[in-house]
């Protein structure tokens, strides 16, 4: 199998998996959503968020690590596995036991302690699932990653179906996440242990340092991205309070379900790139443009349709009483765009031994977010927000594309001419739906017919496009 089939089918596979996982959550989150109300439903988002920063300490940026690792020599997967796992146990412990304490300093309700430990717990285990499917990523195993996304999402949804038929309130929804994943976590170890023969738990702790060390800008990368990405939730949580949390949540969630397909696609690029980075220079390049045009060509109209119709989105999703949410949905939709390409970007920088300039530019990014959220946030609650991430997302752009340029390789001027067209296309797309005014649902088809036209008319797809595709349906040999 070439290296474009074998990408695209790992990518399919997880991809697949993504878009149950997608319309299920689209489910239990509407569900939940509808159950909670505005103020529980902050409570549970602020839970993830908080969860989610410090959920870094229980990785430090190991299991990005080892995948680069595996994936240029397979051999010492054992000693990897033996020893981080008992690791990632104690990090995860010593990790929970502290959140726990500053939140009984902090004085915080006994209910949000008790859902904020229920979410540490799943973390953790999320944290060690990570480690489990980096190796999966490595040996080119994706399948198996999909599958235990697809156990835990079919799980979850019965659990929450559950949790709301019994009306057994917000704890029965922070549990249904937990059992959810430990099912799914049961199921990757046993088939882990089909693919890695003989792994015993080692305690080599000049290994662990060793580990911890080369892994660690990794972890700060995903440290200062964590701020980024979830600081603003719990800002807005103290300045603002639960439903202000609920607003912007309820917008973030529906971002969320694109940002989940996207990722399918980093993970099976990621060791590909790390394999080219050490063989060929020249088709990396070519991978890396690539997918930069396509991750833009896909992201963009996404954009634009939901800036047209986010109200629409957010009722149909989460109900009339969350209809304040639209407008904010309006502005964070943007964020795909910088997610995307600064995305893709950062697993190039990772893959060609760049991770301590992404850590750089990512605390820098961090820094910036943080202080721009103290700024808006205590003057325009959820919409600074917004302003906050748009803006720190655009500098991160920047920062990457100076990185690339000066470490990795000169990006090809016919990429910006593709950037060119490519928001044409939007454009277009854009002027059409604003002078049709017809409903969503119409809108779709309408917007996807002309699109395609417009891409077609720009010419932005080219002769090494057309090849790409025949290599993904066989026809080129």
């Amino acid at each position: 199998m070439n290296l474009v089939q074998n990408l695209f089918k790992n990518t399919g596979l997880l991809t697949i998996s993504q878009i149950i996982t997608a319309i299920m959550g689209f489910f239990w989150t509407t569900l939940y959503g509808r159950y909670l109300g505005l103020g529980d439903f902050g409570v549970i988002s602020y839970a993830v968020a908080v969860m989610g920063m410090v959920s870094i300490f229980m990785d430090v940026g190991m299991s990005t690590y080892i995948v680069r690792d595996i994936s240029r020599d397979k051999r010492d997967t054992n000693r990897y596995l033996g020893n981080m796992i008992p690791l990632k146990i104690l990090l995860s412990l010593a990790t929970i036991l502290i959140v726990i304490l500053i939140l009984k300093l902090m004085n915080k309700p006994d209910l949000t302690i008790i859902i904020i430990l229920i979410f540490g717990i799943q973390a953790a285990i999320v944290s060690m699932n990570g480690l489990l499917s980096g190796v999966f990523q490595a040996f080119n195993k994706m399948k198996y990653q999909a599958i235990g996304t697809i156990i835990n999402s079919t799980l979850l949804l019965s659990f929450v179906i559950i949790g709301i038929e019994l009306d057994l309130g917000i704890v029965s929804i922070a549990l249904a996440y937990l059992i959810s994943i430990t099912i799914s976590s049961t199921y990757l170890i046993k088939t882990i242990k089909k693919l890695v023969k003989n792994i015993e738990i080692q305690f080599d702790f000049k290994f662990w340092i060793e580990v911890i060390k080369k892994a660690a800008p990794f972890g700060l990368t995903a440290l200062f991205t964590s701020i980024f990405f979830l600081t603003d939730q719990v800002m807005l949580e103290i300045i603002s309070g639960n439903e202000a949390v609920g607003i912007y949540s309820t917008a973030y969630r529906i971002l969320l379900l694109f940002i989940t397909l996207y990722s399918m696609y980093t993970i099976a690029v990621y060791p590909l790139m790390t394999n080219l980075y050490k063989n060929s220079d020249n088709i990396l390049k070519i991978l890396y443009e690539k997918s930069v045009k396509y991750l833009l060509a896909l992201s963009l109209p996404i954009c634009v349709g939901i800036s047209f119709y986010a109200n629409d989105i957010v009722v149909l999703i989460f109900g009339k009483d969350f209809i304040i949410a639209g407008s904010v949905l309006q502005l964070l939709i943007w964020n795909l765009v910088f997610i995307f390409i600064n995305g893709i970007s950062d697993y190039l920088l990772n893959s060609t031994n760049h991770e301590i300039g992404v850590t750089k530019r990512t605390a820098i990014a961090g820094s910036f977010n943080f202080v721009l959220n103290i700024i808006f946030i205590s003057t325009f609650s959820y919409y600074g927000a917004v302003i906050s991430t748009l803006l720190s997302g655009l500098l991160i752009l920047i920062l990457n594309s100076y990185l690339i340029s000066r470490a990795v390789f000169k990006i090809d001027f016919s990429l910006i001419i593709d950037v060119i067209k490519i928001s044409i296309s939007t454009i277009i797309l854009a002027i059409v739906l604003y002078y049709i005014h017809v409903s969503m649902w119409i809108a779709i088809p309408i917007g996807i017919i002309t699109y395609t036209i417009a891409i077609i008319i720009t010419r932005t797809l080219d002769n090494n496009d057309k090849y790409i595709v025949k290599e993904l349906l066989g026809k080129n040999n």
